[in-house]
């Protein structure tokens, strides 16, 4: 783990006094210019909102799911959404503060989220979806071990909690990696 990135962090899963904090963190790290100073950035793709309060809420409120919420010095600095789907995690709504990216934070947080994964629900694989267009996201989540699938589902054009796309070809496409067995 990189130890320069992980100093002073705290995680814990969210909770309804958080959902303000962590809907402006998810949106500076994919929409608009904030979003711009860090390499997460949607703002070519997509515009209006990313998230908002009821789906950071309906998150937390899930018996299978976690917000997983990492703080630094008392703020919140990032985040990821955990789900329990059977024999995988599905991993989600990860978003790092603009101004931190690039320094190793994302690697420090999605590997302790697969240790909770594994470690809590014993899954043997992690999912997430990817907008298929992003590929320096995806090739980002590939050297973290990830590999593509070829699986693609469509982009919900025309709903608006999703973002306003501003261009016709986006889908996700599914990303696994198997979580190790811990060493013994």
């Amino acid at each position: 783990m990189d130890t320069a990135a992980a100093t002073g962090l705290t995680f814990r899963d969210a909770t309804d006094a958080d959902v303000d904090a962590l809907v402006a963190l998810i949106e500076s790290a994919y929409r608009g210019d904030s979003s711009r100073t860090g390499w997460t950035t949607e703002a070519d793709i997509l515009e209006g909102q990313r998230t908002d309060p009821e789906g950071v809420l309906a998150v937390i409120k899930s018996p299978n799911s976690r917000l997983l919420t990492v703080e630094r010095d008392g703020g919140v600095v990032a985040c990821c959404q955990l789900e329990h789907r059977g024999d995988h995690a599905y991993f989600g709504m990860f978003a790092v503060s603009p101004a931190l990216q690039g320094g190793g934070l994302g690697k420090v947080i999605i590997a302790e989220a697969e240790r909770h994964a594994h470690e809590t629900w014993g899954v043997a694989e992690m999912h997430m979806t990817v907008i298929s267009a992003r590929e320096d996201l995806i090739a980002w989540y590939e050297r973290r071990g990830y590999r593509r699938t070829g699986k693609m589902t469509p982009f919900p054009y025309g709903d608006e909690r999703f973002g306003i796309p501003q261009r016709d070809d986006l889908q996700f496409e599914l990303l696994v990696k198997p979580l190790a067995q811990p060493a013994e």
